[in-house]
């Protein structure tokens, strides 16, 4: 069961890139400063509802209503990304893409086996801190610098 923590552990590693690397680079306009914490809060309730849900058939079908939702909600950046972004980036987005549903199915057979229950409460706590920090980190008060103003 251990080969179930190897997407959470890419997407990490991806999702470093993407948010230390790139955003950093190249400074993110209004609307994704805005956007990412909503990408991550549409995350974090999948996880919370598998943290407090039973695994019945009919959560079963509600997360992954809730799972489908958060795959397409985070594509929603995309037609602007590929004008905006370099190759290598719109590459990464492409393989996080891929890793976000992996993650939701690896989440799913844990919470349907019972396997590693402290998981599910470890995953919704560091899904809530990272998007405490897209909040924090690009807000107006706190880094001008790295934020641009896009027409």
């Amino acid at each position: 069961m251990d080969f179930l923590f190897i997407p959470f552990g890419l997407q990490a590693v991806a999702m470093f890139f993407d948010e230390f690397y790139f955003h950093r680079k190249r400074g993110l306009p209004l609307w994704e400063r805005i956007g990412h914490p909503f990408d991550t809060l549409t995350v974090l309730s999948c996880y919370l509802f598998i943290f407090y849900a039973a695994p019945t058939d009919a959560n079963l079908k509600i997360y992954i209503a809730l799972c489908a939702f958060s795959s397409l909600f985070i594509t929603k950046d995309e037609f602007v990304h590929t004008e905006r972004c370099e190759a290598r980036e719109n590459w990464l987005h492409a393989v996080l893409f891929v890793l976000h549903p992996v993650t939701f199915l690896a989440a799913g057979l844990i919470w349907k086996q019972n396997t590693y229950p402290e998981f599910l409460l470890v995953q919704p706590i560091v899904t809530f801190l990272f998007m405490l920090y897209q909040i924090l980190y690009w807000s107006p008060l706190w880094n001008k610098k790295n934020q641009i103003n896009l027409k």
